[in-house]
């Protein structure tokens, strides 16, 4: 079953899962808004990044730490990776049990223990969980493993605080009756101001238009044509260039709410003259997850379907299917998915910006920022 735009899709959903809610097409729109952020999540681990994920966790405005802002995703350096080895398991898989674990396989830790649940006892995972700090590190658990309740392999990651990368996910429905959501400008606006927010490089045009970055160094500024600048940050070993450098992605999806091809509309152009990346979820990649995973999946993936259909049909039940909380075979499952689709799920996105670059080249530069020597 494929859909030919993302509003068929919607209805299709409204009428056959959210029927029971009093604004179906409304609570279907939210729904597709989670997958944006579940696709973005399981793509950006398919690049292997997933241990420096952190989600919805505050960034500091660069020079203004005063101002944070939540944001869906940001990467980090891993300052130490920590394997921790469960055995037997003991559900639920704790911060707590998490911590006293590491004590015992690496030595007393000055941990500051968060309260968090990585494993339920029924098998709804958190991914990327936050379990505490570690002096300025955060400690992020990620379940790389488990056998039943014999053994459970965790990676903790400490991260360095400071962000080399971003990721916002942005969309708004039309309602009925209406050629436009009524606050998509608003939410482009509110994307843009953090996009150029926390990065210590700064844009600012000359006038006739062209795009310089601005980036300081020590007590003066340096500056060169944006696209040029950007490039050779990431490319750069000299730490005083990158250090306060946050790489900054927007994934934006809709039909024609925020992009037609022949003519963008003034939500896109706000944000693609923010973001250093601007990239487009079509509606044929959003119609073929939903169509593969969660309405006619090979037997395979079935489970997708039924969890996804018990975590929305039915008010009553906890979601086991977001980009926090998931069902643990169904996260091996989606790990899969993307793992061997990767190619045709790159092609799911259309590049806005930078100009004529592609997703290899995010990739490209997010395994390089990933890769650099940041102690």
């Amino acid at each position: 079953m494929t859909f030919e735009s993302v509003d068929k899709l919607q209805n299709f959903l409204a009428k056959e899962v959210f029927h029971y809610t009093k604004d179906a097409k409304k609570a279907s729109g939210r729904a597709l808004g989670t997958f944006v952020e579940i696709i973005t999540f399981y793509l950006a681990s398919a690049w292997g990044l997933s241990k420096h994920i952190v989600i919805e966790e505050r960034v500091l405005e660069y020079g203004n730490p005063t101002i944070t802002h939540n944001v869906e995703y940001s990467l980090h350096p891993v300052r130490k990776s920590y394997p921790v080895t469960l055995s037997p398991v003991l559900p639920p898989i704790t911060s707590r049990k998490v911590s006293t674990q590491l004590a015992k396989s690496y030595g007393p830790l000055d941990i500051k223990v968060r309260n968090e649940t990585i494993l339920t006892g029924s098998g709804v995972l958190r991914n990327a969980a936050n379990i505490g700090t570690l002096g300025d590190a955060s400690l992020i658990a990620t379940v790389e493993g488990l056998d039943g309740p014999k053994k459970a392999i965790i990676s903790v990651n400490a991260h360095y605080p400071k962000p080399f990368a971003m990721i916002e996910c942005k969309r708004v429905g039309v309602e009925e009756g209406m050629s436009k959501g009524p606050q998509t400008i608003e939410k482009a606006k509110q994307g843009a101001y953090v996009a150029k927010a926390v990065s210590s490089l700064q844009k600012i045009r000359d006038a006739n238009g062209a795009l310089y970055g601005v980036i300081p160094l020590g007590d003066k500024f340096y500056t060169k044509p944006y696209q040029e600048l950007i490039a050779e940050i990431i490319k750069s070993k000299d730490p005083a260039l990158y250090k306060d450098f946050v790489l900054t992605i927007g994934v934006v999806s809709n039909h024609g709410n925020w992009f037609t091809s022949d003519n963008p509309n003034k939500e896109m152009k706000v944000l693609s003259q923010s973001y250093d990346w601007l990239v487009f979820l079509t509606d044929f990649g959003i119609s073929e997850f939903i169509s593969q995973l969660l309405i006619n999946p090979e037997n395979k993936y079935e489970l997708v379907k039924e969890v996804f259909l018990s975590s929305y049909q039915n008010r009553t039940t906890v979601n086991r299917f977001t980009k926090v909380k998931v069902q643990y075979e169904v996260h091996l499952l989606l790990s899969e998915y993307f793992r061997k689709n990767r190619e045709k799920i790159e092609h799911w996105f259309n590049v806005i910006t930078p100009p004529s670059a592609s997703l290899d080249d995010l990739q490209g530069q997010l395994a390089t920022l990933a890769g650099k020597e940041w102690s």
